[in-house]
């Protein structure tokens, strides 16, 4: 039924991949050798080859972000250049794309909306990819993409190494003694007869001391070192973004942002920085308040001049003392099991389905759990859920699809699988995995990910699931389900003492709702900052470091509330458009934001958020279709009308 994830003989992937490579260029051959080509004899034999590739590929380039290693990476380096070759080789081929053409213009009026969908988007691909250009271009594109693939695994692989390298040491408990009692217990240990405390750059270890650490100068120290990481990526930054234009402009774009448009759902460069500008104008007030409010509280403490690495610190005393939360108070309450099945149990009352333990299925680590998805009581679904933070995982957290649901030539149906990486706090013994609120969101955020692809009902694998979705919608549905982890009847379910089993009270669950918009405003512009720095970086060449620096300055100018220390090298480490597909994309988020609040709004509406009809009408409309259809029609199809962005401010608390 399942694939089982299994790398025993990972060092030798690099020739079982050429093989496979070899073997698919062969059967693609004699796809091409058919005279009359139709939509079942060549398209789907052709959308299975590309699953069979997908499906030996993804466990190892994933091993290398969950389980990072001198053999990971060895043999992470060893595939890529192939796969990247390998792709650009058949992205090229023009053979495949007149076939695709002749096809398409042949057997239109015969062919079903999703056999449309496919071959639209295909050939829309083919044609990016430079398939129609000459020889010594397809030549010269091949490099580029072999290098950017390369590029994009060195810019991870320092920040990795820089978060890696550095640990902060404090002996004097003056200095860490507001750290919440479980993050403390984590850090402490003991040498020469001394309780020691080490702090490192990994997210729950780094957020700890820059939210509770009592020592302003330590928290800069532990703030500049994050913030001026794997400096090297400097020149990694600068080769990128000169072999994006150069690529490009090959294929006939002004630049790279006119490129990434092509498979968004906004259609001009004017459309996505006006719609960041309009949200930044309608936020900027809002942020100056907050601002001025945090300013002020800081004066408490002697604090003339509030700078980055005070913002955390003194946001969470301000959040405090307005709303009476502690996130330690918390997380008792949210351990990681615990929330795990009640999340669970809310899944099943909206979307009707069940998570069942695969206890044989094997993973790439003992933690990793593992659960077959069941609706009216028969499995369509596999989940592989990875959760603590670990040394040899990167940071962050992401949903990776491994298999689609579609069905082959042979009218045989195939399972989607996916996997969940998160870097939460880690067990210890006596101590289990307790989570922040943030880290709930953050579980139902990907959860929405994962849902989107493993819910899909669409038999053709190339628009299954998240498979051709329009990138800028991608996030519609994780954002959407991350607002139900602020619902007072969702997080009873689950938010319960690991000790006593009490369930957290009103009163708490209230304030945990109240403080949800706490700086919202202040949040806002800080993604809106980050998103037209990408985009503007990506609508014309940037040749140098300072011009780089300067564009962030500008956007900064405009719109940051508090201006970071010059030292701050943020682009250095923002992996989402150097090592990750979000290049001219980041503004993604916010687009997307606007689709789910609005989608959100209609169970406020509906005066009930256990809204069974909403919901079912929402994974029959929206998770069910996956990117069969263009998700401005799926919207529709679910809401009866157009997005609206007031939705979003009015749920973040910046309208009224």
């Amino acid at each position: 039924m399942f694939k089982e994830f299994d790398l025993t003989n990972l060092e030798n992937s690099k020739s079982k991949l050429e093989e496979i490579l070899e073997n698919s260029k062969k059967e693609i051959e004699a796809l091409l050798t058919i005279e009359n080509k139709s939509y079942e004899n060549f398209v789907k034999p052709y959308e299975e080859i590309g699953e069979s590739i997908n499906e030996f590929i993804t466990p190892i380039f994933h091993i290398d972000s969950v389980k990072n290693s001198e053999t990971t990476q060895k043999v992470y380096e060893e595939c890529l250049p192939l796969i990247s070759n390998y792709e650009t080789e058949i992205s090229q081929n023009d053979n495949i794309y007149r076939s695709l053409k002749d096809i398409q213009d042949n057997y239109y009026t015969t062919l079903n909306d999703i056999q449309k969908k496919v071959l639209e988007n295909e050939i829309r691909d083919f044609k990016l990819s430079g398939c129609h250009l000459e020889e010594k271009d397809k030549k010269r594109l091949k490099e580029i993409n072999l290098r950017l693939s390369e590029l994009s695994q060195i810019f991870s692989q320092n920040l990795l190494n820089a978060t890696n390298a550095y640990e902060m040491i404090i002996e004097n408990y003056e200095d860490v003694k507001e750290i919440p009692k479980s993050d403390l217990e984590f850090a402490k240990f003991e040498e020469d007869g001394k309780t020691k405390y080490k702090f490192t750059l990994q997210m729950p270890s780094y957020l700890a001391y820059i939210t509770y650490g009592s020592n302003r100068e330590r928290r800069e120290e532990i703030y500049k070192v994050y913030t001026t990481r794997a400096p090297e990526n400097e020149k990694i930054i600068i080769e990128i973004l000169s072999l994006k234009d150069e690529k490009v402009k090959i294929l006939g774009f002004k630049n790279y942002a006119e490129y990434s448009l092509q498979t968004k759902m906004a259609n001009e460069e004017i459309e996505v920085v006006t719609f960041l500008e309009e949200l930044a104008k309608k936020g900027k007030n809002r942020a100056k308040e907050e601002i001025e409010e945090l300013k002020k509280y800081a004066l408490k403490d002697g604090i003339s001049k509030i700078e980055s690495y005070d913002l955390a610190y003194y946001s969470e005393k301000l959040k405090e003392e307005k709303y009476d939360i502690d996130e330690e108070y918390y997380r008792p309450y949210f351990e990681k099991n615990s929330v795990l099945n009640g999340f669970f149990n809310f899944l099943n009352k909206i979307f009707e389905v069940e998570f069942e333990k695969a206890s044989d299925a094997k993973a790439w680590d003992k933690d990793v759990l593992v659960y077959n998805i069941k609706e009216n009581s028969k499995v369509f679904a596999r989940i592989y859920i990875d959760l603590e933070a670990k040394k040899e995982k990167r940071g962050g957290a992401w949903m990776n699809n491994w298999h689609s649901h579609y069905v082959n030539k042979n009218g045989e149906k195939r399972l989607p699988t996916a996997y969940i990486v998160c870097n939460f706090p880690q067990s210890k013994e006596g101590v289990p995995s307790l989570l922040r609120h943030s880290d709930v969101v953050t579980l139902f955020h990907e959860m929405g990910h994962a849902l989107h692809h493993l819910f899909s009902k669409v038999p053709e694998a190339f628009v299954s699931g998240i498979a051709g979705v329009a990138w800028d919608v991608v996030e519609f549905p994780s954002q959407f389900l991350e607002y139900f982890s602020y619902d007072k009847e969702v997080l009873k379910m689950f938010a319960k003492h690991y000790e006593t089993g009490e369930v957290l009270d009103d009163e708490a669950i209230d304030k945990l709702i109240k403080a949800r918009n706490f700086q919202s405003a202040l949040a806002m512009l800080r993604q809106i900052e980050f998103a037209l720095f990408d985009f503007k970086l990506h609508q014309k060449l940037y040749k140098t470091e300072s011009e780089i620096q300067g564009l962030l300055n500008n956007i900064r100018d405009e719109y940051a509330a508090i201006k970071p220390p010059e030292y701050n090298k943020f682009q250095n480490g923002f992996s989402h458009i150097f090592a990750g597909g979000y290049a001219a994309g980041y503004y993604s988020y916010k687009w997307a934001e606007v689709l789910s609040a609005d989608a959100f709004y209609m169970f406020i509406n509906s005066k009930k958020v256990f809204n069974k009809e909403l919901a079912m009408k929402y994974k029959k409309s929206i998770l069910e279709k996956g990117g069969s259809e263009d998700m401005n029609k799926l919207f529709y199809e679910f809401a009866s009308r157009e997005p609206s962005v007031d939705s979003l401010l009015k749920i973040d608390g910046i309208i009224s």
